[in-house]
């Protein structure tokens, strides 16, 4: 049985995943950047293959910020395409997606598929941390609170706030604004996220929309801002399997069919 690796290299997390040859995934798991990137990248791999029972990565395949650097891979793509591939697997049954919603922790990316899951077009904001998941982080700490718990929390909203501005830093000051003005918690976090969600729906070209839409990233797994997205665009939106490892499952299989 061959085993393929993907490493996702972010900004703050490295994320990496198994899989063997028909696609199942094996194992996945996450690690703190840190300031050695091929130490972390090689620790991960190693706990991960230990856990899964796996003597020998057949193939590794290196994606996101941090590619270039990853000595521990044989090779490398761009997210873009990493992310692409991801959908074939963590895609939920029957569904099929024409537009994946990454949400990372620097930047936010929407990517447009055809009927073959190749990429057609994509967008990405990458000047602005206040449609990300750094943006959840910070409002998180200054609501006391965290941010596993900023969507269940927001859900409880019966009168969302309006968080208008779109620099993160701006953003924040609203937000304490708002709660030195007594506002409840929930309003300010269902505010939050229907800022994010208007945010990256601008960044999305209706025309383009074909299929299913699918949210991956970290911010996936926010069930208040998927609510948000379902809101703003009046659609039914969709969650990948290990949204967080998408990107790493996508490189892992590009890895398994560059080897055959």
């Amino acid at each position: 049985m061959g085993v393929y690796a993907g490493l996702d290299g972010g900004s703050t997390y490295l994320k990496a995943a198994l899989i063997d040859h028909t696609g199942r995934v094996l194992n996945t798991g996450v690690k703190s950047t840190g300031i050695d990137n091929n130490g972390s990248a090689k620790y991960l791999l190693d706990k991960l293959c230990r856990e899964a029972g796996v003597s020998h990565i057949d193939y590794t395949m290196a994606t996101g910020y941090s590619r270039k650097i990853l000595e521990t891979a044989d090779d490398d793509v761009s997210e873009i395409t990493a992310h692409a591939y991801g959908v074939r697997i963590t895609a939920p049954g029957g569904y099929r997606p024409g537009l994946i919603v990454d949400i990372g922790g620097q930047d936010s990316k929407v990517i447009y598929l055809d009927d073959h899951y190749r990429v057609k077009n994509f967008s990405m904001n990458d000047k602005c941390a206040a449609g990300t998941g750094k943006f959840m982080e910070v409002i998180a700490q200054i609501l006391e609170t965290t941010i596993d718990q900023v969507g269940p929390i927001s859900l409880e909203s019966k009168a969302p706030c309006d968080i208008n501005s779109t620099c993160v830093v701006f953003a924040q000051s609203e937000v304490i604004s708002l709660v030195a003005r007594k506002f409840d918690r929930r309003d300010i976090l269902a505010g939050m996220h229907a800022s994010m969600a208007r945010r990256i729906v601008k960044m999305i070209r209706k025309n383009e929309m074909g299929g299913d839409i699918l949210m991956t990233g970290g911010g996936a797994m926010n069930i208040g801002l998927r609510r948000a997205f379902e809101d703003e665009l009046m659609r039914d939106v969709y969650v990948a399997a290990w949204p967080q490892f998408n990107g790493a499952i996508g490189a892992a299989l590009i890895a398994c069919e560059r080897r055959h």
